[in-house]
C-alpha cells in the first residue's frame, strides 16, 4: 500500500475510543486519531469520519436504573451526540459537519443519492463530515445497528479508496487473542469466506460498543466489493496511525475486488433492504442481471410481503436459492393479480404494455451466495 495514493478515506471510530469509561467523552485516545486526520488532509487526502459513541457519551447524565429503557437510551444518544461533536470539533482547526443517518435514509435511493451529494459538497469545501447513526429517532426496523456496517455503506457512498476500522485489538486473529495466547494476526485477507467469519467469533468490546469482530468482517466484505481497501487496526495506539501514514499495514488488510461492483448494483446488494419476495418456478434459470425482461408473470409461483412500485424485492426459487435483488416495477397487489390470471395471454399482453417486472437499472445478482 502507498498512502499518498489515497484520494479519499473513511475512518470508523467506536464507542470504546470515544467514551472508554462511559463518563462522557474523553480525548485521551482521540488525539492520535485527530492527528492522523490532520496529516491525511495535509497530504491531500479527503477524510470522512464515522463516529459511534453518542449513547456512551451521554450515559453519565442518566441514573443507572433507567439505562435499560429504550426511550432513555435515545435521550442518552441525543445528549451525548452534542458532546461528542463538540469534542471532535475542539481537536481540529478546520470546520466539521454533523451527518446523522438511519438505514431508512440509506436504503431509499433518492435519499442515498442526496447523502452522496452532501458528502461530496462538504469535502469539496474542506469541511470534515462526521457521520453517526441517528439513534435518537431510529427503530429496530430502520437502523443499521452497528457503525462498522454503517462505515462501509458510507465508504461506498463516498467513493472512498480506503476504509479504516478501529478496533481494540491489532486486527483479525485466527482465534480470540483475549482467550488464546497463541492467537496469530492475519496481516492480509484476499477472500472473505466462511472460514474468515468463523475466526471473528462474537462481540469483544467490553459491552461499550454494539459491534464485535464479526460486524467488522461484514463491513469489510461490503467495502472490498466496492473496490475499497479495508483495514482493521488497533485504534488505541498511535503507532497504528503512524504506520498507515508511512505506507505500512499495522493490522489486517482486506484486498479489494479486482472488478468492483458498479455503484448502483453495490447499493442494491449491500444497502437496500428487500421489502418483499417474488418466488419463481424451480426450473427458471437465467441471468436476470443481464436481461430483466426474462422474468415474466408466467415464471412466478408466489408473491410474499407487501411492496410498492420502486421498492426493492428479492427474486428467489421455492427451494430458497436467491437469484437477484431488484427494483420492482409492479406493486405486490398488482403482481399477485397478474400472476394468478389463468389466461397467459392477458398477463403477457399486460407486460407488453407496462414493461418488465423488474428494472434493468438496479439489479444485483445473488446466485454466487
Amino acid at each position: 500500500m502507498s498512502h499518498p495514493n489515497w484520494k479519499r478515506v473513511v475512518i470508523k471510530v467506536g464507542s470504546a475510543l470515544i467514551s472508554p469509561n462511559k463518563q462522557g467523552c474523553s480525548s485521551h485516545y482521540l488525539l492520535s486519531i485527530a492527528q492522523f486526520i490532520v496529516r491525511c488532509r495535509a497530504n491531500g487526502t479527503q477524510v470522512v469520519l464515522v463516529s459511534s459513541g453518542s449513547v456512551a457519551a451521554g450515559a453519565h447524565l442518566f441514573p443507572d436504573h433507567e439505562k435499560s429503557n429504550i426511550a432513555v437510551k435515545k435521550a442518552m444518544a441525543a445528549a451525548g451526540q452534542t458532546e461528542m461533536i463538540a469534542t471532535w470539533d475542539r481537536l481540529f482547526d478546520f470546520p466539521s459537519a454533523q451527518m446523522l443517518l438511519t438505514h431508512a435514509d440509506l436504503r431509499d435511493r433518492e435519499r442515498y443519492v442526496s447523502i452522496r451529494e452532501t458528502i461530496f459538497s462538504l469535502l469539496e469545501h474542506n469541511v470534515l463530515p462526521i457521520v453517526n447513526e441517528n439513534d435518537t429517532v431510529t427503530t429496530d426496523k430502520l437502523k443499521v445497528g452497528d457503525n462498522d456496517n454503517l462505515s462501509a455503506m458510507v465508504a461506498a457512498a463516498a467513493d472512498a479508496d480506503a476504509l479504516i476500522i478501529c478496533s481494540d485489538i491489532d486486527g483479525l486473529y485466527n482465534k480470540n487473542p483475549h482467550d488464546h495466547d497463541d492467537a496469530e494476526l492475519l496481516k492480509k485477507v484476499d477472500t472473505i469466506d466462511a472460514s474468515i467469519y468463523a475466526m471473528a467469533g462474537g462481540a469483544a468490546e467490553g459491552g461499550v460498543g454494539t459491534g464485535g469482530m464479526r460486524t467488522k468482517i461484514e463491513a469489510a466484505e461490503k467495502a472490498v466489493s466496492h473496490g475499497i481497501d479495508t483495514y482493521i487496526i488497533n485504534g488505541f495506539t498511535e503507532l497504528s496511525f503512524n504506520m498507515l501514514l508511512a505506507g505500512k499495514n499495522p493490522g489486517t488488510h482486506f484486498s479489494p475486488y479486482d472488478k468492483p461492483m458498479l455503484e448502483n448494483v453495490h447499493w442494491m446488494r449491500h444497502t437496500s433492504n428487500a421489502q418483499g419476495e417474488v418466488i419463481v418456478d424451480g426450473d427458471f434459470d437465467s441471468s436476470l442481471e443481464n436481461d430483466s425482461e426474462q422474468l415474466t408473470s408466467s415464471e412466478i409461483v408466489d408473491v410474499k410481503g407487501e411492496f410498492s412500485v420502486g421498492d426493492t424485492i428479492l427474486v428467489r426459487k421455492a427451494d430458497g436459492t436467491k437469484l437477484v435483488k431488484a427494483k420492482s416495477n409492479y406493486s405486490s397487489c398488482l403482481l399477485n393479480f397478474i400472476a394468478n390470471q389463468e389466461n397467459d395471454d392477458f398477463a403477457s399482453e399486460f407486460e407488453d404494455k407496462t414493461g418488465p417486472i423488474i428494472s434493468d437499472q438496479h439489479v444485483a445478482n445473488l446466485e454466487e451466495e
